[in-house]
């Protein structure tokens, strides 16, 4: 009885390591993704907030790579949909808010930031 309560416990304890690594290693990844369809003479604005009023951390032309987290408004999870052609990534995220890891002072400090998804396409 001892030993299948351990042997339980152990299988267990592997588990949920093997889940959390999990975890860990999707959180650390990034999807990239490029600025696209920007007007001529124009750049994408990241936005502190997923809001067009929110503060400018930066702004990038079209053709600059980003790095993103994967994470958009209304529950668009860019892992999940990484999968399907590019066309169709970019129409789900035509009207979302897609969040970004960048450093707007190229000092190495990354920060967080949010992107209109209608100026973004799978890189």
């Amino acid at each position: 009885m001892i030993r299948t309560i351990t042997n339980t416990t152990i299988a267990l304890a592997i588990a949920s390591t093997v889940a959390f690594m999990a975890g860990q290693a999707r959180a650390a990844a990034f999807v990239a993704w490029e600025v696209s369809n920007v007007p001529w003479g124009d750049v994408l604005n990241v936005r502190k907030f997923p809001s067009s009023t929110s503060q400018k951390q930066a702004a990038y032309p079209n053709g600059a790579v980003l790095s993103m987290t994967g994470k958009c408004t209304g529950g668009v999870d860019l892992f999940n949909i990484a999968g399907l052609p590019a066309h169709q990534q970019a129409q789900i995220v035509r009207y979302k808010w897609c969040q970004v890891w960048h450093d707007p002072a190229q000092n190495g400090n990354f920060v967080a930031g949010w992107v209109y998804g209608r100026y973004i396409t799978p890189h």
